[in-house]
């Protein structure tokens, strides 16, 4: 399995490094050309500054096949910034310079929601499937302010939803690739992985109903 990190902006490196612990470094793809995202298999946005990397998607010519990727199923952990990008609906922030998102996760953000560079914090997240907290890294991290039917809570500070996914979009407020811990891209590759497997399994089912339609048929 090929896994691809975004890498316009942002912290690509510190993303690229984490996966790479558990896939091996020549399994990585630093994706910033079309050719590059058609090679990839599983994709991490990573965090960054939301606003530019959404301008460095529509120069680079990445946007729309983008979304088309995802739209036809590949597999998204998003982060931070990378979340905001995923998210159908931006509040708008203090700055006022919001980008405008992919639309592709059911949720209403808010950018540097928790506080400007100086008031970035680690706090333990509640991660389901994790058996001990998680070190969450929140670096002028987004607000999570609506979440839509479709879209399943799964990591919480307190009470705050910080992590949440639909399908094969995984999305979270915080950083996972600055904690030193690799327990939750580990967590979402066995979901890729289990998700691949089941797809394979379906296409040979497939293929083996159409070589066979009568003896399917007669089963």
């Amino acid at each position: 399995m090929k896994v691809g990190v975004l890498s316009l902006q942002g912290d690509f490196p510190e993303q690229a490094r984490a996966i790479g612990r558990l896939v091996g470094e020549s399994s990585v793809r630093l994706v910033r050309h079309r050719d590059e995202l058609e090679e990839v298999d599983a994709l991490l946005l990573p965090g960054g500054e939301s606003t530019t990397i959404a301008d460095l998607l529509e120069l680079s010519g990445l946007a729309e096949p983008l979304e088309q990727r995802i739209r036809d199923g590949l597999p998204v952990l998003a982060t931070c910034a990378g979340l905001i990008l995923l998210a159908r609906r931006v509040e708008r922030s203090s700055s006022g310079l919001d980008p405008s998102p992919l639309g592709l996760l059911d949720l209403t953000v808010r950018r540097n929601d928790y506080g400007r560079q100086a008031e970035s914090f680690e706090a333990p997240v509640k991660v389901v499937g994790l058996h001990r907290p998680f070190p969450g890294v929140f670096i002028r991290a987004p607000r999570l302010r609506s979440i839509g039917p479709g879209v399943e809570v799964f990591a919480r500070w307190g009470k705050e939803p910080v992590g949440v996914r639909s399908g094969m979009l995984w999305g979270l407020t915080f950083h996972p690739e600055l904690a030193e811990d690799p327990r939750l891209h580990a967590l979402w590759l066995a979901e890729v992985a289990r998700k691949s497997q089941s797809t394979t399994k379906k296409k040979a089912s497939a293929t083996r109903r159409k070589r066979h339609p009568k003896a399917t048929a007669s089963q």
